[in-house]
């Protein structure tokens, strides 16, 4: 008889153990952290010692994880109540940067937009930006994370050579424009396969927030 053949008997006969319930305190097996033998409820106890941690471990993680989200979603939600009491298209931009910069820890922060803009309004989120950019941010469907910026974007940023990650969020209502872009001298805070949940609302924020000052197209 194998020892498969004998794995498959004893599931067949549970009852086992109990009929023999002094040959099985006479098993001994070797320690899983060590070469002594150690009698096999003891193994079992150890075994379930080592799946409680293992669940406790993952018990702590999800309490961290839930701790961070809920510190995201608290200053998301500050950064709501700052824009919406913004009275104009500037200070809109200037909150959504310092928002950005001070609360959530983004190094470098710039925009652009497009389309109809407010007249005499000489703000550098308004200037002039290339039909490939704009084609480029129609077709974005979510946000851009990893260590290229599109077309002129680079320089959109100050010591924009210093860059080393980016995330580049469309700008959108019922229509594209404008794109948020955020960079890092860290090449590992955006990167491709990144988390984008929180991105993609703060995108949607810093739209509905900015097009109130746009005029109508």
């Amino acid at each position: 008889m194998d020892a498969d053949a004998v794995a498959e008997y004893l599931k067949q006969n549970p009852r086992f153990f109990e009929d023999y319930a002094d040959l099985v305190a006479e098993f001994f097996v070797p320690h899983p952290h060590g070469g002594h033998a150690i009698p096999i409820a003891e193994r079992q106890i150890i075994a379930l010692r080592e799946k409680n941690l293992e669940l406790e471990n993952r018990l702590r993680e999800l309490i961290r994880f839930g701790s961070e989200n809920d510190g995201i979603s608290e200053k998301l939600h500050r950064s709501t109540l700052a824009l919406f009491a913004a009275p104009d298209l500037e200070t809109t931009l200037a909150v959504l940067y310092q928002s950005l910069t001070e609360d959530f820890g983004v190094p470098h922060v710039a925009s652009r937009l497009w389309g109809k803009v407010p007249e005499r309004s000489y703000l550098p989120e308004l200037a002039a930006t290339s039909h490939e950019l704009r084609q480029y941010t129609d077709q974005l469907g979510a946000p851009y994370c990893g260590p290229n910026p599109p077309f002129e974007a680079r320089d959109w940023f100050e010591d924009g050579e210093s860059s080393r990650s980016y995330a580049f969020l469309p700008l959108r209502t019922a229509h594209t424009f404008g794109l948020l872009g955020l960079s890092s001298d860290d090449p590992d805070r955006f990167f491709a396969g990144m988390g984008t949940m929180y991105l993609t609302r703060l995108a949607e924020l810093a739209s509905v927030a900015t097009a109130r000052y746009l005029p109508a197209v």
